[in-house]
């Protein structure tokens, strides 16, 4: 930290937008709430994957399935940068790798607001299966500009290494989008309707901006944790996803 922390109390400093630098400046409070954060990214990103995964094989030729592959293991490389940050606190990195089955999901039609699958902090979004190689690149393109919005939140994290790791990880998530909003415009150009997915996901993806609790997102925001509250970002996202499904000739 800077000198300001010798004139100052660590919550003014953090709620005048100073930066924290290493575990050993964090306390529990902070701490607990930072680990929470990188928990659901990480969890989110190895249970997207994992989904994403199983839908390779249908992508229209060998160019989609390599972009398809390599969409996956950059999602589990943006996963694995931000779990190196958790081994720094002390968290279970190999839980991750070896003990939790990512790719379990609810069933289709499950309740938009049902049970988590797993014990893990996975968005709910990611308990849900895709049906095909088309309800997939649907999911990725609304998914993908809601992770955008997010992470454009996120890199301004109090905590200086994971605001770095983020801005990296959404420039990879960027082009993420662009791939899948790339494979729509292939599907609807050889006469896939994909009406159907587009108002499955829809709210399901809406939920990964939570339900909005006004008191806990002023402790975070004090925190320098959230800056944007929830309503916000989904506005943003209902804006990107708009645009994205007109370019692709759908209604948005």
């Amino acid at each position: 930290m800077t000198s300001d922390f010798d004139t100052m109390s660590l919550a003014d400093y953090l709620a005048a937008g100073g930066r924290l630098t290493s575990p050993a400046n964090v306390p529990p409070r902070y701490r607990a709430e930072l680990l929470k954060l990188m928990a659901t990214f990480v969890d989110s990103n190895l249970a997207g994957a994992a989904g994403f995964a199983e839908q390779i094989n249908g992508g229209p030729g060998i160019k989609a399935r390599e972009a398809s592959a390599r969409i996956v293991a950059e999602k589990l490389a943006n996963a694995d940068r931000v779990l190196t940050l958790m081994g720094e606190f002390g968290a279970d990195t190999a839980r991750y790798v070896d003990q939790h089955p990512w790719h379990t999901r609810l069933a289709r039609k499950a309740e938009i607001e049902a049970a988590r699958v797993e014990q893990d902090m996975r968005l709910a979004v990611f308990n849900y299966p895709m049906t095909d190689w088309a309800d997939a690149v649907v999911m990725n393109v609304l998914m993908g500009h809601a992770v955008c919005v997010q992470l454009e939140e996120m890199k301004q994290v109090s905590y200086q290494p994971l605001a770095e790791a983020l801005r990296d990880c959404l420039a990879v998530e960027a082009n993420h989008a662009a791939l899948a909003e790339a494979g729509l415009a292939r599907l609807i150009d050889e006469g896939t309707d994909p009406t159907a997915s587009v108002a499955y996901w829809h709210p399901r993806v809406a939920t990964s901006f939570g339900l909005g609790d006004a008191d806990r997102f002023e402790q975070l925001k004090a925190m320098g944790l959230r800056h944007d509250d929830n309503d916000t970002l989904r506005a943003r996202w209902e804006t990107r996803t708009k645009e994205a499904l007109e370019n692709a000739g759908l209604d948005g």
